[in-house]
């Protein structure tokens, strides 16, 4: 077999309603996931081997860490066990999305290996989502790969209409936003007081229906995540003054943040304006909704 290839999509949740702190020290979740349109994502190419290698190019590469603990490799070594399979793979990862963005770049890769692997090992589709809860809570709904709502541990993952190819501008400032102090944060804040799945979930009439109804929704975790990181109180800042924006947030743990625009014409004139101001800042116009 020659070899496949995968498009790994950013995620963005579009709201992040989390309960508190659990026995096991996890967290329910109540999210609104979609995925970036081709435009933004990593790249996976996979080929049979006898040994399961990985190579890490792009420009985000260095960022992505030892090659050993990469979610690419460890959803593949997950796949094995859970499969018994004793076969290999040469797994190739561009890495273009920032690394521990609140975007899901480690995760959707992880989904997109196990695509790959089911397929080239021959082997029962069935066997990715049932691994995929213990790679992280992020992999069901990357794995699942169209607009969601994930809910438990991430483990739930239900599948939603929405409008699509949403016009959106996605911005990092460059600065590390490890999770654990950002849930740390939140839980000595008594964070998770009154938490609710949302229910019923409505059908949006077009993008504006929809960006009105986020405006009433948030992130519980982008207070924690400002104290931790200042610059994103600046990224919302300058995405909450541009022309035509609908609704600007930050996404997952942060700290990339996304705004929803009228048009993708207005997402890219914002996208040139934040180069000139912040040319260090790390920023992609796109579209969102299923990952392609």
């Amino acid at each position: 077999m020659t070899s496949l290839k995968a498009i790994a999509a950013a995620k963005v949740n579009l709201y992040l309603h989390v309960g508190p702190a659990k026995p096991n020290g996890r967290h329910d979740l109540d999210s609104l996931v979609v995925f970036s349109d081709d435009q933004l994502c990593d790249y996976l190419e996979a080929e049979p081997a006898e040994a399961l290698t990985l190579e890490v190019s792009g420009p985000f590469a260095r960022e992505a860490g030892a090659l050993d603990d990469n979610l690419v490799l460890r959803a593949a070594r997950a796949l094995q066990a859970a499969s018994g399979i004793g076969k290999g793979a040469r797994l190739k990862l561009k890495k273009w999305l920032p690394v521990a963005a609140g975007i899901g770049g480690g995760s959707s890769d992880a989904a997109a290996t196990l695509r790959l692997l089911t397929t080239i090992w021959k082997i029962d589709p069935a066997y990715a989502p049932a691994v995929a809860p213990s790679l992280g809570g992020d992999v069901p709904v990357a794995l699942a790969g169209t607009a969601s709502l994930m809910r438990g541990e991430g483990e739930r993952v239900s599948p939603v209409k929405l409008p699509p190819r949403i016009p959106a501008l996605l911005v990092n400032p460059g600065a590390a936003c490890p999770t654990g102090p950002v849930f740390r944060a939140f839980d000595a804040s008594g964070g998770g007081a009154g938490f609710a799945e949302v229910d019923p979930f409505p059908d949006f009439a077009d993008r504006g229906h929809l960006a009105d109804w986020l405006g009433a929704q948030r992130n519980d975790l982008e207070a924690p995540a400002i104290a931790q990181v200042a610059e994103i109180g600046e990224v919302l800042t300058f995405l909450r003054a541009q022309r035509g924006v609908q609704l600007a947030r930050m996404s997952g743990s942060g700290a990339t943040c996304f705004a929803l625009f009228d048009a993708i014409s207005f997402a890219e004139a914002a996208h040139i304006i934040l180069k000139a101001e912040k040319p260090d800042w790390w920023s992609a116009p796109c579209r969102l909704g299923a990952a392609p």
